[in-house]
């Protein structure tokens, strides 16, 4: 990775701090020059701030539905590569804010994709989009990337949306500019760092530190988790096979192994194991909108074309996650345990 990313510009779109900081911060220490484009810092305490990124990268503060600004960026910094994380990412926000939900997830997407078209020094990018985006049955079927998209609550919606659109550029334009993109449809990651709200690993420590009760909505439900650096490392290796041959530009489902799915429940008495005891309560409304029981994605595709491979099963990843969090309430150097953490991962 070191090789290729090596003094080339990086354009990350983000819409918040958690995964977006970890890669930046990755791509900086792979001597990446990254361009970040975002909108202001929505957590306290944040990553960014922590790690020092404003010294380690170049800031954009500003929102990515102002097309004609986004390309003067472009212009002025000539990306090579995009990687586009740009969303709201809250099935629950998305009921209270349903326009805004659609215009941040499809219509970034198709701006985006806009600089790709126009600007001829932009040669791949990968687009993050949802596991989501499948009509889901919720059975117990992984959906494979062949299967129909559908949606019901308008977050799932915009992603399929935002993949239509992809699919469109892709066919109209991009294949014909030999310009190449991924996408790739993610999960729920964990790991250090994330104070992001309606999260629940951020919950129960947030929870645990104001000695205050745990309210779970849907303590049933069962969840892919897998681990921050997981899911981010397969996307900076995407560049491998992607230049590699074209058959390879297609939708990846990154996702766990099916026995690293857990239910909500399990997760905060595990999550109560690593860390201290603690009681919790579990609330069950019929005013909570809808949200899936169970979504299941099968990852037969990226292991078989990209030799993909998950590194840390879910309990490691709740041990790395939960006693970062330990680490922070006692004050370490955030950054030299970050990059420690990533040099160890690469290994």
């Amino acid at each position: 990775m070191k090789n290729f990313y090596k003094n080339k510009t990086v354009l990350v779109t983000w819409s918040t701090w958690f995964k977006w900081s970890w890669l930046s911060f990755w791509l900086h220490n792979l001597w990446a020059n990254v361009i970040w484009y975002s909108l202001k810092i929505n957590s306290e305490p944040n990553l960014y701030d922590s790690i020092k990124l404003d010294n380690k990268i170049t800031q954009i503060i500003w929102d990515i539905d102002d097309l004609n600004n986004l390309d003067k960026v472009c212009i002025k910094y000539k990306p090579e590569i995009i990687f586009h994380l740009a969303a709201q990412p809250l099935v629950r926000d998305s009921y209270d804010n349903p326009v805004y939900t659609m215009q941040t997830n499809a219509m970034w997407t198709v701006n985006v994709l806009e600089l790709m078209r126009n600007n001829e020094y932009i040669k791949w990018a990968v687009l993050i989009t949802t596991d989501k985006v499948y009509q889901n049955n919720e059975w117990l079927y992984p959906y494979r990337e062949t299967d129909r998209l559908w949606w019901f609550d308008p977050y799932s919606s915009s992603k399929a949306m935002a993949e239509i659109a992809i699919d469109s550029y892709k066919k109209s334009f991009l294949d014909k500019l030999w310009k190449k993109i991924a996408v790739v449809r993610a999960w729920n990651v964990i790991g250090w760092w994330d104070w992001s709200k309606d999260r629940l690993i951020p919950d129960i420590v947030k929870t645990i530190m104001n000695n205050e009760e745990l309210t779970l909505r849907n303590p049933n439900a069962i969840r892919p988790w897998q681990y921050v650096l997981e899911a981010l490392y397969w996307y900076l290796i995407m560049w491998k096979k992607i230049l590699e041959n074209d058959k390879y530009c297609e939708a990846y489902n990154f996702w766990p192994d099916f026995n690293d799915t857990m239910k909500v429940e399990d997760l905060v008495k595990k999550s109560i194991n690593i860390l201290w005891k603690w009681n919790y309560k579990i609330e069950i409304s019929d005013k909570n909108p809808h949200e899936a029981w169970v979504l299941l994605l099968d990852n037969t595709k990226a292991k078989s074309l990209l030799w993909w491979k998950p590194k840390y099963n879910v309990n490691e990843a709740l041990d790395l996650t939960l006693n970062w969090y330990k680490d922070f309430y006692e004050w370490k150097d955030m950054e030299d345990i970050c990059l420690r953490e990533i040099n160890k991962f690469n290994f």
